[in-house]
């Protein structure tokens, strides 16, 4: 491929004996200049320091963190159920589901951790129904020790295979309680 520039070849398609090609220093420079990142008066040495983008005094950015229930949802479960902050999330590797929840009322709450009743969580998109591992020595992985005011509990259900994935809409069933539609995180 030939280098040729305007003023510089000559008629017959060749570079001009006194051509000299501009040096890589030189390019940069004048790309820079030409970017707007350097002022073309000043070296490369003299260039006023760079501003950072987000100054010491700024605000940090707000992230936005949706509201995990509408307001008739959250009062329902504060109101019947004495729990608020309900979650599910996948955990190891995806292998286990966690659904946790904060207890507000000890009373109300006392069903969601009678071991009697066999928790279950729904996936209708991927067509199962996840259960409580029961392990030899440990037991279920659930808490179920009487609920206390402001402590927030937890159980683990077994996703073998991986079908329940974070993003689907999934059911959690305990007994009578029923939270429909939470999000795995």
């Amino acid at each position: 491929m030939q280098n040729m520039t305007l003023g510089h070849a000559t008629p017959q398609g060749r570079l001009s004996p006194g051509y000299r090609a501009p040096s890589r220093i030189g390019g940069t420079l004048a790309l820079l200049v030409a970017s707007g990142l350097m002022s073309p008066g000043l070296a490369p040495a003299q260039q006023p320091p760079a501003k950072p983008a987000a100054t010491a005094g700024a605000p940090a950015p707000i992230r936005y963190q949706p509201d995990r229930f509408a307001g008739r949802a959250g009062a329902y479960y504060r109101l019947i159920w004495g729990v608020d902050a309900l979650s599910v999330k996948s955990v190891e590797s995806g292998e286990m589901i966690r659904f946790s929840y904060r207890v507000l009322d000890p009373r109300k709450a006392k069903a969601m951790n009678d071991k009697q009743l066999e928790p279950s969580l729904i996936d209708p998109r991927a067509g199962v129904k996840l259960v409580v591992p029961s392990m030899e020595k440990i037991g279920q992985l659930r808490q179920s020790a009487d609920p206390e005011e402001g402590k927030a509990y937890w159980m683990a259900f077994s996703n073998k295979g991986r079908l329940v994935k974070r993003g689907d809409r999934v059911d959690v069933v305990i007994g009578q309680f029923r939270a429909d539609g939470l999000v795995v995180d």
